[in-house]
């Protein structure tokens, strides 16, 4: 009776809270649907048309979204994969007891705490053909003969955004990876040292199986933010075809398009997207516990 007292109890406090979040974010969640099944201006000027699977029958057969979401592809795995090696290699050296430790967890976290749009900006600059430091250095020390347009050449420009993006927030990744490394306990590696385990059978058979559930949280994190990276690719390169992101046509169909419907089609093609990639990572991740189990 007390259980079924105190689970009415903890549903009554939380309900306020459940509310609040139905109405912020369910109510637009639910109005993008809506519009993805009709033809519709974003200015309202023309009357709102019911056209069914039109919107998503023709998002199937575009080529811009398949460019899109090709170049989102690319830029989330390669940029997710670096940021988790670099990340878990970080994490690994910081956790580790050597004189001015702290002082270096603080330090690796600069990338991360400038904002955005300003370290966008910066490595544009940087990354400048004619007076970006980047070139200067190359080419002072002889690794490239002539300046290149990192920025202005479709071979490049998508690996200098995952460059940036790499550098931006692998002390993200290393920051929730090491949170993780200290819940693991100290003890299971001083028997490994009685056992005579080298470093190397523990990271494979302690370490990595331990932080399993960390790794997995860090990487929904980071693929839910680089599928639905924006702000550093408009910002250094704007609306490129080589470089343009889901979220970037998005903007650009609903903005610059005034397309209230299609737009918002490509916004439910997003959410399931980032659904399948946590959906995979939460499955993956159970067989790995149930394996250990």
């Amino acid at each position: 009776m007390l259980t079924v007292r105190q689970t009415r109890l903890a549903w009554l406090l939380v309900l306020p809270t459940l509310l609040v979040v139905a109405f912020v974010a369910g109510y637009p969640l639910a109005q993008v649907f809506y519009y993805s099944f009709h033809r519709a201006d974003i200015s309202f000027v023309e009357p709102t048309e019911f056209v069914g699977f039109k919107n998503y029958i023709f998002l199937l057969q575009d080529p811009d979204f398949r460019g899109a979401l090709w170049n989102t592809l690319r830029f989330t795995f390669v940029s997710v994969f670096l940021e988790t090696v670099l990340g878990l290699a970080i994490a690994l050296v910081i956790h580790s007891n050597f004189k001015g430790r702290g002082i270096v967890r603080a330090a690796i976290l600069i990338p991360w705490a400038i904002p955005t749009v300003v370290s966008a900006k910066m490595w544009q600059w940087m990354l400048n053909d004619i007076y970006g430091v980047i070139n200067v250095i190359l080419v002072n020390t002889g690794l490239v003969a002539n300046k290149i347009a990192f920025l202005a050449n479709p071979n490049t420009v998508l690996w200098a955004m995952v460059a940036v993006d790499v550098w931006k927030t692998t002390p993200f990744m290393a920051l929730l990876l090491l949170a993780g490394l200290q819940l693991i306990p100290a003890d299971i590696y001083e028997a490994a040292d009685i056992d005579g385990a080298s470093r190397w059978q523990q990271f494979w058979t302690l370490t990595l199986p331990l932080l399993t559930p960390a790794l997995v949280v860090a990487l929904i994190f980071r693929t839910l933010d680089a599928l639905r990276v924006f702000d550093v690719i408009f910002v250094m390169v704007g609306v490129n075809t080589a470089t343009r992101s889901l979220a970037i046509y998005n903007r650009q169909t609903l903005i610059d398009f005034q397309d209230l419907g299609y737009g918002s089609t490509v916004s439910v093609a997003i959410l399931v997207i980032i659904f399948i990639f946590v959906f995979l990572y939460m499955r993956v991740a159970g067989r790995g516990v149930r394996g250990e189990d």
